[in-house]
């Protein structure tokens, strides 16, 4: 009967509609009886969606066997396993031969077939993709509990470090090479809704050129990217910025604002900024508010273009700029972005993007399922049942965290949601 009405529901919808909004339907029924629970976790992935990316970039030209979507799947795969090069992710999957077309790998997936591909098929196949999956993450993901009101951001970098002899594209210094990953990450939802990827030369304010900007979204920064021209830009979108400001600021007071200093704010000021070429790169006023971190000993200086906002609001919206860096250990721990199975620019875009699906899809899976559990945990339990047989849906609540965590104590727990 719930086959029957599976069908009626494709009748009227597009089957990723289905995927995505019929899954936890769809997982109480008889239909993964039998399937491996990664065979299951992965019909949360629109396949149509990455079937008209495929076609948008020919990706799949000459191909006879190892498809863009077989290369996705061993991708994630790898992932989710934590698969330390390529022959490792090879080894795996090879010793599981008779099960990779169940999988989803396709006929044969050899060392040489997945090096080929990643390392000429077009790495915006799976950028697209992964911002199709981010887009939705982050529906679904929504959280109106966030005490300011409106989109909140916060950007930064974390670098790679590579060998130059053999990424030698990525040069950094003079024996060194390495890549920066840029990222806008959403604090209420906890998803990259931009990823930038450069070489480590890469200054990190240039970055912020390529920023998409929202009206009336917050954007948090660290004292790194403080350049009065490109914060100016946010000004004139209509944005509000939380910078915090370097110690050599030279700032015109123009007024002071009452503050309660039991919150921790001592200072909360507007004015101007001193200095010929800064108060022409940032000609308007600006607020200063001066915060004092009870558990660093230390006083922190902020510069907003928000006049709205109370003090130690500014304040609370510079502590979640800390998500972030949250999140560059959370990937760096449990995702495969610090080594590369393949050595070219092209390869290393490929790999970090999918570790990018890999989350949403981790994400997505925990939504959908209404499992009540950390992504992190969700990560840990599917990385070690992936060839298993139960039904997803019953994996996480028949399934002891802690023998988990005896099983991957090479993995640092971080709760990020």
């Amino acid at each position: 009967m719930k086959l029957l009405i599976y069908y009626t529901l494709q009748y009227f919808f597009r089957r990723d509609d289905l995927n995505f909004y019929f899954c936890s339907f769809y997982y109480e029924g008889t239909m993964n009886k039998g399937k491996f629970v990664y065979a299951q976790i992965v019909e949360f992935l629109p396949q149509r969606v990455f079937d008209t990316i495929v076609l948008k970039y020919d990706g799949n030209r000459y191909v006879k066997h190892f498809t863009c979507w077989n290369q996705l799947l061993v991708m994630v795969f790898g992932q989710l396993t934590n698969r330390d090069s390529l022959r490792d992710l090879i080894v795996a999957i090879e010793a599981h031969s008779r099960k990779s077309y169940h999988l989803g790998f396709g006929k044969s997936v050899t060392r040489s077939n997945l090096s080929k591909a990643n390392e000429n098929r077009d790495y915006r196949i799976f950028e697209e993709f992964a911002y199709y999956l981010i887009g939705v993450a982050r529906q679904k993901l929504e959280n109106n509990d966030f005490e300011i009101k409106g989109k909140v951001y916060a950007f930064d970098s974390t670098t790679v470090d590579l060998c130059l002899s053999v990424f030698w594209w990525a040069k950094f210094r003079k024996n060194k090479g390495g890549v920066k990953i840029h990222t806008l990450l959403d604090i209420t939802t906890q998803i990259p809704v931009f990823v930038h990827i450069t070489t480590a030369s890469v200054n990190d304010m240039n970055a912020m050129d390529v920023i998409p900007y929202e009206v009336g979204a917050y954007y948090i920064f660290d004292r790194g990217y403080v350049d009065y021209t490109r914060l100016y830009r946010i000004t004139k979108l209509e944005s509000s910025f939380v910078v915090r400001a370097k110690k050599n600021l030279k700032f015109e007071v123009k007024s002071h604002n009452p503050v309660d200093e039991t919150t921790g704010v001592m200072t909360d000021q507007t004015g101007f900024l001193k200095g010929f070429y800064t108060s022409k790169d940032y000609p308007e006023s600006l607020r200063r508010v001066a915060f004092y971190d009870r558990d660093k000993n230390t006083t922190l200086i902020f510069l907003t273009n928000n006049f709205e906002l109370t003090a130690d609001q500014v304040a609370m919206l510079y502590k979640n700029r800390w998500q972030i860096e949250l999140f560059f250990k959370w990937i760096k721990q449990h995702l495969k972005i610090k080594s590369f199975w393949g050595t070219s620019r092209n390869a290393v875009r490929i790999q970090i993007y999918s570790a990018i699906i890999a989350y949403c899809l981790v994400a997505i899976v925990g939504h959908d399922l209404q499992i009540k559990r950390t992504t992190y945990e969700i990560l840990q339990i599917l990385g070690i049942s992936l060839l298993d047989r139960t039904p997803v849906n019953e994996l996480f609540t028949n399934i002891d965290i802690n023998d988990v965590k005896d099983r991957n104590d090479n993995q640092l727990t971080l709760n990020l949601f």
